[in-house]
């Protein structure tokens, strides 16, 4: 079942995406050569409980931390571990959650570690913009499958591939609520969009071919081709004209910008 919301539940679900942005921006003045993905959940749990909320990943369904901390050609569901240590040219996707007041915020974004090739940095690029083009089409009275079009047509038109089986989804109470939201389809199809739905668009987008893996820990998810993979993600809600972005990327721009002058 699709959960309306109400304005008030919005507001409550956009302050736990603030903090899911803040943490964000919190770690990105920590990820850099030599630090191990340990230590950023580490710093994300004191982070997020320090400002009155709760992991919202931590024993979720088993998992058995803060972050999911992807590394290259891992695409989601990467555990931290303080024998993973970050080098330079690395893409790290970190993907957060919190509960706060009852309702969950989840967002993701993908980091240069060190100074990054142009092939990889281009696939950040891309794969953020294929983001804003999803949430673009994130309005009253369009459908689930113009988000994913939206998504995919970006990601092939630039030569790159878009992972299948991981998917967006709702938010709310629970960290993932209907309607699920691929990052494919088409025009016109699936679940009609409605004023006061929440959902979370993250495109998951890979540099070579769209298949993937499991490794034996039960959670990474990796690129079959072993190359890399790209993740954004933000919290939207649904509204007339425009969508409501719940999650941002702007304390992570102001950070990373302080960092390259």
């Amino acid at each position: 079942m699709i959960l309306i919301k109400t304005a008030d539940e919005i507001e409550l679900i956009r302050q736990s995406n603030l903090l899911v942005s803040k943490t964000l921006a919190e770690l990105a003045k920590h990820i850099k050569p030599g630090v191990s993905t340990g230590r950023l959940d580490q710093i994300a749990e004191t982070f997020i409980r320090d400002h009155g909320a709760v992991p919202g990943f931590l024993k979720y369904q088993g998992y058995p931390k803060t972050l999911c901390t992807s590394v290259n050609s891992e695409v989601v569901h990467g555990i931290p571990s303080e024998k993973v240590i970050l080098e330079e040219g690395d893409l790290l996707s970190v993907d957060c959650g919190v509960i706060m007041d009852g309702f969950y915020g989840d967002t993701a974004f993908s980091f240069e570690v060190g100074a990054m090739g142009e092939k990889v940095r281009s696939l950040l690029t891309t794969t953020r913009e294929c983001l804003r083009k999803g949430i673009e089409q994130a309005v009253d009275g369009k459908r689930v499958g113009d988000v994913g079009f939206a998504v995919q047509e970006h990601a092939e038109r630039h030569g790159y591939s878009v992972v299948r089986e991981m998917v967006g989804h709702g938010l709310g109470r629970d960290l993932h609520e209907a309607p699920e939201v691929p990052n494919y389809g088409r025009r016109g199809t699936g679940p009609k969009l409605k004023k006061g739905m929440v959902i979370c668009i993250e495109p998951m987008i890979n540099m070579g071919r769209r298949q993937i893996k499991q490794d034996p820990d039960g959670w990474t998810i990796r690129a079959a081709d072993n190359l890399p993979s790209a993740h954004f993600e933000l919290a939207v809600a649904i509204d007339k004209r425009k969508a409501d972005v719940l999650s941002t990327f702007e304390y992570i721009d102001e950070v990373l910008q302080k960092q390259s002058n």
